[in-house]
């Protein structure tokens, strides 16, 4: 690989950790955590530096303040305000365009963490109009939410959704992502692409700067997908550190695009630390 990783980089001066595949693995139902080894030393190593951090995930089952506290259960010092999910991005974006009512495709758990965070939710089966559809975790999504979601889009409602990643790391191999497969859906028979409010939005990375208060190019994304961390990274000008701890092998790293290759590729956190990155 040597060639590959080696372009000149500035300073960093905040992270933002992937969740599934870099600092932790989860199962398949999302209900147990596995500590990935090293990621608790590594964040205690940018605490005691007094760099500071974020986690996102694509993840849109929890609000993050519940997810917090189970990572910090594991050792992992992610404050309740340091988790990110797809569903903060969200309701960012629908204030900022003055969307109101907004059709929920997910579990209780993405409904709730969307009203917690002011936006004004509605179930599929509930009488329109709506101002916009957003698809998160939904493993139990029926044919009738999707002919709901379709005739709302069909009405003018705009398209979102938490993530358009297929698969996710997980202690037993890849997961399937619902949400991806629901939009799919819903595109093949409204044609509606969907705006994803998760990684590798550029929407996701802003919300990142600015709870970080660090400008994207000196903030390192690090995380084990291409499409999600590293297209995101590359797209906003921020700098991308791929793990081989998830979905990706330091050989397949190495096989990507331009557009989806990481500046550097790590096989476990504490390795960044030697890596010289840090003002």
């Amino acid at each position: 690989m040597s060639g590959l990783f080696d372009e000149p980089l500035g300073p960093v001066e905040g992270v933002m950790f992937d969740v599934d595949g870099t600092l932790i693995l989860s199962d398949r139902k999302l209900g147990g955590y596995e500590l990935i080894p090293g990621a608790d030393a590594f964040l205690r190593h940018l605490q005691d530096r007094g760099i500071p951090f974020v986690a996102l995930t694509n993840g849109s089952a929890y609000p993050g303040h519940e997810q917090a506290p189970r990572l910090r259960a594991l050792g992992l010092a992610v404050a309740d305000e340091a988790m990110l999910t797809p569903n903060d991005v969200a309701a960012r974006l629908f204030a900022a365009r003055g969307l109101g009512r907004i059709m929920v495709l997910g579990t209780e758990g993405v409904h709730r963490a969307l009203a917690g965070l002011g936006v004004d939710v509605a179930a599929p089966g509930a009488e329109g109009p709506f101002d916009a559809v957003y698809v998160g975790w939904h493993p139990t999504c029926s044919m009738e939410d999707i002919h709901a979601a379709c005739d709302a889009v069909f009405d003018g409602a705009a398209l979102f959704t938490a993530s358009d990643v297929p698969f996710f790391a997980t202690k037993h191999g890849r997961a399937f992502g619902y949400s991806s497969a629901i939009c799919g859906a819903i595109l093949r028979v409204t044609g509606v692409e969907p705006q994803v409010t998760g990684k590798p939005s550029l929407a996701a990375l802003d919300l990142i700067a600015e709870r970080l208060a660090v400008p994207r190019g000196r903030i390192a994304v690090v995380g084990d997908d291409p499409r999600v961390e590293m297209e995101m990274a590359r797209a906003g000008g921020a700098i991308g550190i791929g793990v081989t701890t998830g979905t990706t092998s330091a050989a397949e790293w190495a096989a990507q695009p331009p557009e989806r290759r990481p500046h550097r590729v790590v096989n476990s956190l504490p390795e960044i630390a030697q890596l010289a990155l840090f003002a």
